[in-house]
């Protein structure tokens, strides 16, 4: 993982490179001044420019936006998110932005990126913002790194904290109306339009929490080890419990002595299945299903989608089912 020293001189080359011209003043950005630009937009047959940090909110952003904005994402198909940091471009596409959408905690990079970037017309949303935020699990790993992780923590960013909200259908319906309320902010023009077709996803993630109530209701065991503890807003919602092999960081490799107890736990349980996630190496997984004799499966934390997900249509609805479905089975052995 990298260490803090180099995302600090990563990022303060990054903002060195951003557009000439651009004002050293920080400029507050405020709600006032958001029609202007969507009323500028429209005059000039421009779309509102959405622009948001990893897949899910990405993903909720176009579901509500449909026809009347540009979304972009900023980090790439393939990209674990949590150690990505901004390039130039991408400085250069949030300085334009007329609506940023972010999650909160997994982009650390995000202040000094909207101060680097200052643009006072731009309404800025972070989408757990209304969301009880969980205390997270850090694990320190054999080489140190999650105390190192500590000691240099970002000023801004909120220590201890779990991310993962949009893991569950329930709290990603409040990060889908966070988003709602940004557009109609910055574009008042189409607030009916940005409502029926937020009204319309929210009913689609109803459904889902549904399929996931029902589904998981009456399952054999309510325990499950994933490799990355992304899932305990999930589990906490359909009465299950995560057992992390990991921490809150995906790449962080435990601690020899957290490794045994996770196996001693998999034994006494007669645990069948070891969830690992696409973005990352399986490795750790794979090796505790090894030692007791289970096997491994996918369990998505949807950070972002794989070529061969974005090749077969999958988008958030769509891996969540395919979640589900990896619960149950692994549940029910």
């Amino acid at each position: 993982m990298k260490t803090w020293i180099h995302k600090t001189l990563a990022f303060t080359a990054v903002s060195a490179l951003i557009i000439s011209g651009c004002s050293a003043k920080t400029t507050t950005e405020t709600s006032a001044s958001a029609a202007p630009t969507a009323q500028a937009n429209q005059e000039s047959g421009k779309k509102l420019k959405v622009v948001t940090t990893f897949y899910p909110m990405y993903e909720f952003s176009k579901q509500i936006a449909g026809e009347h904005a540009e979304v972009i994402g900023l980090v790439p198909t393939g990209v674990e998110p949590h150690d990505w940091e901004p390039s130039a471009k991408d400085m250069a596409q949030l300085k334009e932005a007329d609506v940023f959408v972010y999650n909160g905690i997994v982009e650390g990079w995000v202040p000094k990126a909207l101060e680097s970037a200052a643009n006072s017309k731009r309404v800025v949303v972070e989408a757990s913002k209304a969301v009880e935020l969980m205390e997270g699990l850090h694990e320190e790993d054999e080489h140190g790194h999650g105390k190192e992780e500590k000691e240099h923590k970002d000023e801004h960013e909120e220590e201890g904290l779990d991310p993962h909200v949009w893991l569950d259908p329930v709290l990603a319906q409040k990060e889908v109306a966070a988003i709602q309320a940004a557009l109609v902010q910055a574009d008042p023009a189409h607030k009916d339009a940005y409502t029926k077709n937020a009204d319309a996803y929210i009913a689609k993630l109803k459904e889902l929490d549904d399929l996931f109530r029902s589904g998981l209701k009456d399952v054999k065991r309510k325990d499950f080890i994933t490799q990355h503890a992304a899932f305990a807003y999930l589990a906490k919602q359909y009465g299950l419990t995560q057992v992390p092999i990991s921490g809150l960081s995906p790449e962080a490799e435990p601690a020899p002595d957290k490794m045994a107890e996770v196996i001693k736990f998999a034994k006494e349980k007669t645990v069948k299945t070891i969830f690992f996630e696409t973005l990352v190496d399986p490795k750790i997984a794979s090796t505790i299903a090894k030692e007791i004799g289970a096997k491994t499966e996918v369990l998505n934390p949807l950070e972002g989608l794989t070529d061969e997900e974005k090749k077969n249509n999958l988008d958030y609805i769509g891996v969540m089912k395919k979640n589900l479905e990896a619960l149950k089975k692994g549940l029910n052995e």
